[in-house]
């Protein structure tokens, strides 16, 4: 048995009758006549398949299925009324679902005070926020599982298929234990670093940035001794103080208050820099999802 499709029209005249119980009332405040009316819930009714109304020449009173639907009418008019303005909302990014993945060393500064604000200002969208490696997110874009993500990268990192706006720029510092005999200087010197044991993550989280402290390296001559490989940095910072070795580390890391490790700013020469460190946030280029839109245009830029 094939279900009946209700007009909304229908259930608004069922509605006045039932508010007025008395056709004639309900007609004017539809601002049309009697008889279209009557004709109108008995067409209902035969859709239905049951009496909505009793009616005598004196008199009309819902019937208890007519009593049982009213409610339930009434919130279906209601929310039907309500879909222009969400629609509006949802095309203006105003309602609506947003991925966004992030690195770990966006949460030390960057994140929590972003989404803070983001959330006051956009209270309806559903922020999903998922902390994943650069690798991690790559793979989740191409598999349609985030809408965007804040990636660490070396300048010029551009993905295929991705827009990127640059949100933050830092130097790389160097972490040290605490016991390790060049903490207790202020500011270190390169060629005082780059023999020393080194905690580094592996290449496939950061390809662009590994190399690029790679190429620091071996700019100087000096192979990096990699001791440790570990894949968060909090974890590269507790391994530091654990005395496996020193890490590069982006600047803002230093939030990280590890008990038994210190930061320290390294200085590096002409043609031997110290490489600093970025972080985007990048989106598919050919994808149009209004809340992304509106994220993107309230975040920060930086200019390249």
């Amino acid at each position: 048995m094939t279900t009946p499709t209700i007009e909304l029209r229908l259930w608004r005249q069922f509605v006045a009758v039932a508010e007025e119980l008395h056709f004639g009332r309900a007609a004017a405040r539809l601002h049309m006549t009697q008889p279209p009316l009557t004709q109108a819930i008995a067409h209902l009714e035969k859709q239905l398949g049951v009496r909505l109304f009793e009616r005598t020449k004196r008199s009309v009173q819902m019937t208890a299925v007519a009593t049982a639907l009213l409610p339930q009418v009434l919130d279906l008019l209601a929310r039907a009324q309500a879909l222009p303005g969400q629609a509006r909302a949802a095309a203006a990014g105003e309602v609506g679902r947003l991925r966004l993945a992030f690195v770990s060393t966006a949460g030390f500064s960057l994140l929590p005070a972003w989404v803070r604000t983001y959330r006051d200002h956009s209270p309806q969208v559903q922020l999903e926020l998922l902390e994943a490696t650069g690798d991690m997110q790559l793979q989740a874009f191409e598999r349609h599982d985030i809408d965007a993500g804040i990636m660490l990268h070396s300048p010029g990192f551009a993905p295929p298929g991705l827009t990127r706006r640059l949100v933050a720029r830092e130097p790389l510092v160097l972490a040290l234990a605490e016991q390790h005999p060049l903490a207790a200087k202020a500011s270190l010197a390169l060629d005082e670093v780059l023999a020393q044991p080194l905690v580094i993550f592996p290449r496939r989280i950061l390809p662009s940035l590994y190399d690029a402290i790679f190429g620091m390296y071996h700019a100087a001559a000096q192979p990096p001794q990699v001791a440790q490989e570990a894949i968060q940095m909090q974890t590269i910072v507790n391994l530091v103080s654990a005395g496996l070795g020193v890490a590069w580390v982006p600047d803002s890391v230093r939030q990280f208050q590890r008990p038994g490790v210190v930061y320290r700013s390294v200085a590096g020469k002409q043609g031997r820099r110290v490489p600093v460190c970025e972080t985007s946030l990048f989106w598919p280029a050919d994808v149009a999802n209004p809340c992304l839109q509106r994220f993107v245009a309230f975040a920060p830029a930086l200019p390249d």
